[in-house]
């Protein structure tokens, strides 16, 4: 009998799948939400709750962090569905950025 390693190694980047065809994506892409003195954590919370479909729970956790860390990373996914989501998120006047994911 062979004996398992018990030795364990991470391994590199792994290609992101697409949950239904189970084919490769392409490179993910991600948006980034930046705090302001202008907008209310109400206001912050129902639009990610609104652009990302989140719950509102996620969406409170997103705008604390926006709030504490001045930015965060509220959702990822291919560049037209985050670029959806950045205008969705734009239209109350806040700081959006989409980018590529490093």
């Amino acid at each position: 009998m062979e004996r398992l390693s018990t030795r364990f190694e991470l391994p590199g980047t792994l290609p992101v799948l697409d949950p239904v065809t189970r084919k490769e994506l392409g490179p993910l892409w991600q948006v980034t939400v930046y705090d302001n003195d202008t907008n209310t954590y109400e206001e912050v919370i129902t639009v990610l709750m609104i652009a990302t479909a989140c719950t509102a729970e996620e969406a409170y956790i997103e705008a604390w962090e926006i709030d504490k860390y001045g930015q965060c990373v509220v959702h990822r996914a291919d560049e037209s569905e985050c670029q959806g989501v950045a205008d969705v998120v734009g239209t109350i006047g806040i700081k959006v950025e989409v980018s590529q994911e490093a």
